[in-house]
């Protein structure tokens, strides 16, 4: 990667999912395009990926934190300052669906991270009996347990490379980069003591 000037600005993005669902190697194949040999993580890993956004260049700080039982109880201390999820799940592991659905409606439930959009990855489509996106949609009930925050579910194959690009580019396109957060914050407050005085005239 190339040196990145100050100015550039930097998004959070916190990576999630069970154990063995492949963030890890997700990660460095979308930082090295290559596969690299992992080992479950214990803690955490950090790389920083380069994107654009409205043809802008900005960072990606990703972090993918482990998913043992044991770990996730540590995931809400990731939560602060988090401008996005990507959530893993292995689609070719059925068995393990319902317990991926859990963790990810109970990590939605963050007051840190309400509102914040999510991108739903169905790795390991090159896995026979893998399930499609149409089944995890439904299997997750996403439209439900994602309320009136942005959010997607994309195929990809960490292994093979195949919907990672893809994946990378939505990633970067619902990404909220600090500026962009402080107007909606803005706006948000406008909105909102227009309404106050609003209701304050209607009571008169």
């Amino acid at each position: 990667m190339g040196q990145r000037g100050s100015t550039q600005p930097e998004a959070r993005v916190l990576l999630l999912g069970l154990d063995n669902a492949g963030k890890s190697t997700l990660l460095y194949k979308l930082k090295h395009n290559t596969v690299v040999g992992t080992v479950p993580t214990i803690g955490f890993n950090v790389e920083m990926l380069d994107v654009k956004k409205k043809k802008k260049n900005f960072a990606l700080t990703v972090w993918d934190v482990g998913g043992q039982a044991e770990m996730r109880r540590h995931w809400r201390s990731f939560h602060q300052d988090t401008a996005a999820i990507v959530f893993v799940v292995d689609s070719a592991d059925r068995a393990r669906a319902a317990e991926a659905r859990r963790e990810l409606e109970s990590t939605l439930k963050s007051e840190q991270l309400r509102g914040r959009p999510l991108v739903v990855l169905a790795n390991k489509q090159d896995v026979d009996g893998a399930m499609n996106v149409s089944e995890l949609n439904d299997d997750f009930n996403l439209r439900r347990i994602c309320g009136d925050r942005e959010w997607y579910v994309l195929p990809c194959s960490a292994s093979t490379g195949v919907g990672l690009p893809e994946a990378l580019k939505r990633i970067g396109h619902i990404v909220k980069l600090p500026s962009e957060s402080s107007s909606a914050a803005v706006k948000e407050n406008f909105k909102d003591t227009v309404n106050y005085i609003k209701a304050k005239s209607v009571r008169r």
